[in-house]
């Protein structure tokens, strides 16, 4: 009989939560993985010695969600009401306690810097959404999505650093019944169009896309039900075309992004000019004639009296025209989902897509860690070491750049030069790299993959 192959083990485990742990993401490129925990605890772990670099209290509850802004911030989003922002740069991170949540602290942990902290809706248990607030892609402005405070089906979107509430979406229609906000992704699409995608309670998922001359608009451009229970996660791929949800059910559901179209339009217009009326008749204006047939004699018609223009009307008729207003158009919903698959494991939730689009993993009730093709949402891999159910996922984000081996060529001091004048960038023999550099370079260029569980516990993997 063939020997099976061995069950894909992780390559390290971080332990030192003491509670449940509920958001993860990598930041500073890679060389750090920020994880919180259910208790508001945040640890900051340096991936290039599996060690913790930073430990703090950032919430006196559950934490939904960690993402960095720029290197040096770190945004924290806890069930305590509140959105923190937090400066912590690398060179802060010394001042900072190393204590983990799960050993004893005789005093309290220093906090990072705090710069904003915005009070929420945590309600939902929905975690914020966030994307460059101009299209350029730039760090230095914000804009981040979390719940509505009141309506917990809406949606609001605030810029910072100025903290200004811009926009709140109200996606599903009045009197509909969607339930709460259970999962929210804000992004660009291809062409810089602000999108909103929502999944509710009711399982429905929606795309809401910025629109109009002054962007004022938020239409609906898709909605599917794909999922009879609630929609416990989302993501969107890196080419903005696709997203995937899972839910509380067994399915897990491709959805396209509709491409924004101009869904306003400026009928055309004449150039305006100006018109002067005659304040009297000009004395050399033609009488026309009509012929008398009873007398056969052709006789002058009756010149019709012209009727005097008053000063008024000769100003309003010299003005410049008004361009006209414009005219929304209608704008298809599609509600067709691309594909949707049972996978016959229901409570799959944290659902991450990696930067190359190629794959996306959950986080399963059941214990395990799933991941698929992102093409065909075919099942590649089954992740199993935690005994109990995992709630977060987090991938590492390569944005390695392309090599062309005709501008590269073997040389006795280097490993490779390039050739290109341009970028002279030279890459020591291993030799020469000191341990310390290849730990980096390992952090900064494996697909990881972070799986949080109920244990308290992260395990790293090393797959595709």
């Amino acid at each position: 009989m063939a020997s099976q192959p061995p069950l894909p083990q992780p390559k390290a485990v971080l332990r030192g939560h003491h509670a449940q742990v509920h958001a993860a993401a990598f930041v500073r490129e890679n060389q750090r993985l920020a994880s919180g925990d259910a208790e508001g605890y945040v640890v900051l772990w340096d991936l290039t010695i599996v060690r913790p670099r930073a430990v703090w209290r950032a919430h006196t509850n559950a934490i939904l969600g960690i993402a960095s802004w720029g290197s040096d911030k770190i945004i924290t989003h806890g069930r305590d009401n509140q959105l923190i922002i937090w400066k912590l740069a690398e060179e802060d991170e010394a001042s900072l306690s190393t204590t983990l949540p799960l050993d004893p602290s005789p005093t309290p942990r220093p906090q990072p810097w705090v710069l904003f902290i915005l009070p929420v809706n945590t309600m939902n248990f929905c975690s914020f959404g966030f994307c460059p607030a101009t299209d350029d892609g730039t760090t230095d402005e914000l804009l981040i999505a979390v719940p509505n405070t009141l309506a917990s089906e809406s949606v609001d979107i605030y810029h910072f650093p100025s903290q200004k509430r811009l926009h709140t979406v109200v996606s599903s229609p009045k009197g509909e019944k969607t339930g709460m906000v259970m999962s929210l992704v804000l992004c660009r699409v291809n062409s810089g169009s602000l999108t909103l995608i929502t999944g509710y309670e009711n399982g429905l998922a929606m795309v809401t896309q910025q629109q109009g001359p002054d962007g004022g608009i938020w239409d609906v451009s898709y909605r599917s039900q794909a999922h009879g229970q609630p929609v416990l996660s989302l993501d969107v791929s890196p080419s903005r075309d696709v997203f995937y949800t899972s839910g509380a059910d067994a399915n897990v559901v491709k959805h396209p992004i509709p491409q924004p179209a101009s869904t306003y339009s400026i009928p055309e217009t004449p150039t305006s000019s100006t018109t002067t009326l005659p304040s009297s008749p000009e004395p050399n204006i033609p009488i026309s004639t009509k012929r008398d047939d009873s007398n056969n004699i052709n006789k002058p018609a009756q010149q019709q009296p012209t009727k005097p223009t008053s000063l008024l009307s000769a100003a309003l008729a010299s003005a410049p025209k008004i361009a006209p207003i414009p005219q929304k158009q209608t704008v298809e919903v599609r509600t067709q989902p691309t594909k949707v698959v049972n996978t016959k494991h229901s409570g799959q939730q944290g659902l991450k897509v990696r930067s190359d689009g190629k794959i996306f993993a959950t986080a399963g009730w059941d214990s395990k860690v799933r991941v698929y093709s992102a093409k065909t949402l075919q099942e590649l891999a089954v992740l199993k070491w935690h005994q109990v159910g995992c709630y977060t996922i987090a991938f590492a984000s390569l944005d390695l750049p392309t090599t062309n081996d005709d501008k590269t060529k073997s040389d006795g001091n280097n490993e490779l030069v390039n050739n290109d004048q341009s970028s002279m960038a030279v890459v020591p023999k291993l030799v020469d790299v000191t341990v310390k550099d290849r730990r980096i370079k390992q952090a900064k260029e494996t697909h990881w993959l972070a799986a949080g569980s109920k244990d308290g516990k992260i395990s790293l993997w090393d797959i595709y």
